[in-house]
C-alpha cells in the first residue's frame, strides 16, 4: 500500500499543495492516505509527518514528490530513510534530485544501501566524538557519563560531608557526581534532611 506525504513551507496560502497532491494520486496514492503539514522544513514539530510515520506498516511505501519535502537536513533526511529501511517500507521519489529513489527497482535499493551506510557513518562519528570528548573530560579530572541519581547511601554521605560546614554545597554534589539541582531536592544547603530525604531512608 502507498502512503503520501507533502509539505509546502509557507501558511499563508501562497504556495499550494496542489500540484504535490496531484502527483501523488497520479502515482496511485489515495487521497485518504495522504499526510500534509504547512510548516517549514526547518521546524522539529511536523504534525503531519508524525502522523504519517506512525501509519506505515512494513511493506508499504513512503511516496513523496520530492526529497526536500521529507526531512529538515540531510542529516535528518539521512535518518528517516534509514529507519524506514530497517521497517521494511519502501520510498518512493517523485521528481527532482532524489526521482531516481524507488525501492521496488535495483537502482532504488540501491540508493537506500547508500542511506543505510551515511547513517551508520553518522553513528559512528557521533560515537568517536563522545569518546573524544571523555577522554578529555578525564585527561582534566572530570568524570564522563550520566549524572549519579540519588539513594540511600549517596544520601547518607552527603549529610556526612555538609557537616562540615566549610563545604559547599556545590563541591558535594560535584565529589558524588550529581547536579546541585538533585541535591537541593533531600537537602537543605545546611544539610539537614528535606521530606524527600526522610522517604528514601524509610
Amino acid at each position: 500500500m502507498k502512503i503520501g506525504y507533502m509539505r509546502v513551507s509557507k501558511t499563508d496560502g501562497s504556495q499550494s499543495l496542489d500540484l504535490q497532491s496531484d502527483a501523488l494520486r497520479a502515482d496511485g496514492v489515495d487521497k485518504n492516505r495522504i499526510y500534509r503539514d504547512m510548516a517549514s522544513g526547518r521546524k522539529d514539530h511536523r504534525p503531519g509527518l508524525e502522523s504519517c510515520l506512525k501509519a506505515l506498516q512494513p511493506g508499504n511505501t513512503l511516496v513523496i514528490w520530492k526529497l526536500d519535502r521529507l526531512g529538515r537536513d540531510l542529516k535528518h533526511l539521512v535518518t528517516l530513510v534509514d529507519e524506514l529501511n530497517s521497517k521494511n517500507i519502501g520510498l518512493k521519489v517523485l521528481t527532482g534530485a532524489g526521482a531516481q529513489i524507488d525501492t521496488s527497482t535495483a537502482n532504488g535499493k540501491l540508493v537506500f544501501g547508500i542511506f543505510a551506510a551515511l547513517a551508520e557513518f553518522e553513528r559512528e562519528l557521533i560515537a568517536e566524538r563522545t569518546r573524544a570528548g571523555l577522554a578529555a573530560a578525564r585527561a582534566r579530572g572530570r568524570k564522563g557519563g550520566r549524572p549519579r541519581k540519588m539513594d540511600k547511601a549517596t544520601l547518607m554521605m552527603a549529610v556526612k560531608a555538609l557537616e562540615d560546614k566549610s563545604i559547599t554545597v556545590q563541591e558535594v554534589a560535584k565529589r558524588l557526581n550529581m547536579t546541585t539541582t538533585t541535591l537541593y531536592m533531600y537537602l537543605n544547603g545546611d544539610g539537614s534532611m528535606k521530606e524527600p530525604g526522610y522517604k528514601l531512608l524509610s
